[in-house]
């Protein structure tokens, strides 16, 4: 590794780290993954409370409240939704700077005169901030775990469930981040890209919910994958395979994403003979 990405590496490291931002991302994924299935619970314990009001009403809540308050995998399967929907969300908003928001402050200069390459740019982006959203999907979906473990009278759920649950939610978050970073970089308007992932990501995932269609080989679908998984009991080996071939797909897109990306700096040009500086 030379000098010039070891270099980018730490200032993507303490753009992130130092600046308090991992706290802010990491903290809003985990604490959604850790309210959601107390949200659920607790809405279970209201409605039966007021089953009194709802039998005077008509109305036999009955099973739903037997359902909210007694399974587990109703709770965990909530916290995917919130950690590939708001926690998504929050982490592209968060991140803006490094995909894009930099250049159009013209805070980042890519001067190739004096030999820095777009490489050492681009490149660790797709590390830092991709793997740090893959680390906080899978403590997420532990920590949603752990507390349904707690709340909950029925625990259907399985350790190796909410792992792969968790690696999959991680993977589609990880899509989202490239993607980010790769319309960003190449357009200098952060904002712009930070909108057009999230409506991507909400949109894509209820249309492929509400249809009904094959989630497997879809990386715009992973995380409606992910949820699938929670109340499946009996994962076989094919399921697996079907997922690794998923999985495989979507990174081969993202690093499909990085070189577009390289491209796109590649392909600008820095004039500074001028008192402005024009990219």
């Amino acid at each position: 590794m030379n000098i010039q990405v070891k270099a980018s590496f730490r200032k993507e490291f303490l753009a992130f780290f130092r600046t308090g931002k991992y706290i802010i991302a990491g903290g809003a994924i985990i604490g959604l993954a850790i309210l959601s299935p107390l949200m659920i619970t607790g809405l279970g314990s209201l409605m039966d409370s007021m089953s009194d009001i709802y039998n005077d009403m008509g109305m036999d809540v009955s099973v739903m409240t037997g359902m909210l308050g007694n399974s587990s995998s109703l709770g965990v399967a909530s916290s995917v939704s919130d950690i590939t929907g708001v926690g998504l969300m929050i982490l592209l908003l968060l991140i803006n700077s490094a995909a894009g928001g930099e250049l159009k402050r013209r805070a980042v200069i890519i001067p190739r005169s004096a030999g820095l390459r777009s490489f050492g740019y681009i490149f660790p982006k797709f590390i830092v901030y991709p793997l740090c959203a893959f680390v906080f999907a899978i403590v997420g979906m532990i920590a949603s775990w752990a507390v349904s473990l707690l709340v909950y009278e029925v625990n259907d759920v399985s350790f190796v469930n909410v792992m792969l649950a968790g690696v999959i939610a991680g993977v589609c978050m990880m899509l989202y981040v490239c993607f980010h970073i790769t319309i960003g970089t190449a357009t200098g308007k952060a904002g712009m890209s930070a909108a057009i992932c999230i409506v991507s990501s909400f949109l894509l995932s209820n249309m492929f919910a509400l249809f009904s269609i094959d989630y497997m080989f879809n990386p715009f679908a992973l995380s409606v994958l992910a949820g699938t998984f929670i109340n499946d009991s009996a994962i076989t080996g094919t399921q697996l395979a079907d997922v690794v071939y998923t999985i495989l797909f979507t990174l081969a897109l993202m690093v499909f994403a990085y070189f577009i990306a390289l491209f796109a700096q590649n392909a600008k040009k820095v004039d500074n003979t001028g008192d402005d500086i024009a990219l």
